[in-house]
């Protein structure tokens, strides 16, 4: 396939266009989203070191707990973003208002178990002794807002599939808003301290729940509040692939942070600097996020139009976008790499493990970003399952057992998970790619663009 031919075309403007007016307010979205949780951090961080360190892990926990809210946003956008674009409305709505009930109820059951078992997984998880008091709380609250988390992610990915992506930027907005508020609020101006930070999470998703609800009466009249099993199922086959794949992600990150506590020196610094780290990282990657959403809705919108050849080119399209304006973001934070880890704490060594962290891991930030972007455009089409095996293979196969063996094992220090991070995201971007281009996850036979 010749890149250049295809970036010559006429229609590549219309799809550079039409990219961006999802990718821009994802974008922003993003930022929110990136607001929010540096806000977290730096609440924590004043706190003190084990609070941040705490709050590091509990997030963790918290994105556990939240993966089936993602996994189903993953089926629904497909499935509804081809709905819309094929003009039945019935069948969107009920989709819409099935694929809600779904989420309702997972989110109320996740929410009751991570209560009652927040506690003893924390309990009996090999981190310091110090940070156990101040884990437990959070995860508590975190868990009671975990319903309310779960509405917000999917009504935000059923508004961006059906063309009103800036209903979602406005909700995600006051979200936002509210968050900072409270953080400020309830940490520093109430008895609560530090478990404000949950607190505020759950109050300001439900503000977004319930703003995306009424965004939503529009889609889904009275009259089509009928539960449709087949659209649930057919969403849960696309979403159980993307689910595990998460599952695999998250539980990854919590080992790499059990790895990192047996670390004989500056344990505790290096994981608040980990914590810190991820979140200044996240800054850079907002775009891969945005652009990796945007493929899935424009493929979905496209295949539902029954144009693959231009779903095709769409994802080409979109993921050079993101990764040019990744690596301009990665280029930003290596610059600012000391005002930014000064920003998120006072203590010297976390501060120099943070910018450690930053200048190695932004050198494969471009690489993550190719991979992203374009898994976002194969599960638009409903191709989750090479996604999966994708992720499996690179975290499970390459990144989790060199970390081990070089950490635990060799005795190296924490550059040594910095770098096998990297090898990781540049052998997930050549696979993915590899799959994209063979165009399997096309419906049908393979279309030429």
């Amino acid at each position: 396939m010749n890149l250049t031919k295809i970036c010559q075309e006429k229609e590549i403007r219309g799809l550079v266009s039409q990219s961006w007016s999802v990718s821009a307010p994802m974008t922003l979205i993003m930022v929110f989203e990136f607001l929010i949780g540096i806000t977290d951090i730096y609440v924590a961080g004043k706190v003190g070191k084990e609070t941040q360190a705490a709050y590091g892990f509990v997030i963790q926990l918290y994105f556990a707990f939240i993966i089936i809210a993602n996994a189903l946003t993953t089926g629904t956008v497909s499935v509804i973003s081809r709905l819309f674009s094929s003009g039945d409305r019935v069948d969107l709505a009920r989709a819409i208002f099935s694929v809600l009930v779904v989420t309702a109820a997972a989110g109320l059951i996740f929410g009751v178990l991570g209560i009652v078992l927040t506690p003893e997984l924390i309990a009996i998880v090999n981190i310091p002794d110090r940070l156990k008091p101040l884990s437990a709380p959070l995860g508590q609250i975190y868990a009671a807002g975990l319903i309310f988390h779960y509405i917000l992610i999917n009504t935000n990915g059923v508004l961006r599939s059906c063309k009103k992506v800036r209903l979602s930027l406005a909700t995600m907005a006051t979200v936002c808003g509210c968050n900072i508020f409270f953080n400020f609020f309830l940490v520093f101006g109430t008895p609560l301290g530090y478990t404000g930070i949950a607190l505020a999470t759950a109050l300001s998703t439900l503000a977004g729940c319930l703003l995306n609800l009424r965004h939503l009466r529009a889609l889904v009249p009275s009259s089509a509040m009928v539960f449709a099993l087949e659209r649930v199922r057919e969403i849960a086959g696309i979403a159980w692939p993307f689910g595990l794949s998460q599952s695999l992600w998250q539980v990854h990150s919590m080992v790499l942070y059990l790895i990192l506590s047996s670390l004989p020196r500056h344990s505790i610094e290096i994981l608040a600097a980990f914590s810190a780290g991820l979140r200044i990282e996240s800054a850079a990657f907002l775009p891969a996020i945005a652009f990796h959403m945007a493929n899935a809705v424009m493929t979905g919108n496209l295949l539902g139009e029954r144009r693959s050849a231009a779903a095709f080119r769409a994802g080409l399209v979109t993921a050079m976008m993101g990764v040019c304006l990744v690596i301009l973001l990665a280029l930003g934070v290596v610059i600012t790499a000391p005002g930014l880890a000064s920003l998120v704490s006072d203590n010297a060594v976390v501060m120099r493990e943070t910018m450690t962290y930053l200048y190695i891991n932004m050198l494969g930030e471009p690489f993550m970003a190719l991979w992203v972007i374009l898994a976002g455009a194969l599960s638009g089409a409903g191709d989750t399952r090479s996604m999966m095996f994708i992720i499996a293979a690179c975290t499970w196969l390459v990144r989790v057992p060199l970390c081990y063996l070089f950490v635990v094992v060799m005795g190296f220090e924490a550059h040594a998970v910095w770098w096998t991070m990297n090898l990781s995201q540049v052998l997930a971007a050549a696979l993915m790619f590899r799959r994209y281009m063979g165009k399997k996850w096309l419906p049908g036979p393979p279309a030429e663009p």
